[in-house]
């Protein structure tokens, strides 16, 4: 494979032009899969180093691709070490509330029947449900951060408020 100089991703001013027309949209691409918590600029930064480390071996027409697959991938493996580190953490205990050992049960099985009923949810309805519930946004808000049309937005929602009513018992 015989590259010329101009369409190999190690030449600097390529690399800059893939940088500045990809970083932006990456970075939103990770920021409404996976939240802020996980720090998605980091793992942009992480998906461009590891761009330039393979830049011989990348041609340009892949670049995008190579990108969103690996900053995708570093996502999904710091949620799986997080997972692990709540696993392990030991949080004390403290029995200072007014609330029956019966009611902070109830409480926690609860908590977990929601976690485990929005990961059931599909991808789309999961963030269009926790932009709207979680961070307060409206549904014109979330139609133009998502680039979908607002009756999408409301689609989506209705059917995780529909599976959610269907999973868990106490909402019925």
């Amino acid at each position: 494979m015989n590259k010329s100089i101009k369409d190999n991703i190690c030449n600097e001013s390529l690399f800059e032009r893939i940088y500045s027309k990809h970083a932006k949209n990456l970075h939103n691409f990770l920021y409404y899969k996976f939240g802020e918590r996980l720090n998605p600029k980091d793992k942009v930064q992480d998906a461009f180093i590891k761009l330039w480390q393979n830049c011989g071996k990348i041609e340009p027409s892949k670049a995008k691709s190579f990108l969103f697959t690996t900053a995708n991938n570093l996502m999904l493996n710091e949620t799986a070490h997080q997972k692990v580190v709540l696993k392990f953490k030991k949080i004390p205990q403290k029995n200072s509330t007014n609330e029956s050992p019966e009611f902070l049960l109830q409480e926690k099985e609860f908590q977990v029947k929601l976690e485990r009923c929005l990961a059931n949810l599909t991808e789309a309805q999961r963030i269009a449900f926790l932009m709207n519930r979680v961070e307060g946004k409206r549904f014109k808000e979330i139609a133009e951060l998502l680039n979908i049309s607002t009756k999408a937005v409301e689609k989506r929602i209705y059917g995780a408020l529909k599976k959610l009513r269907n999973d868990i018992e106490e909402l019925k």
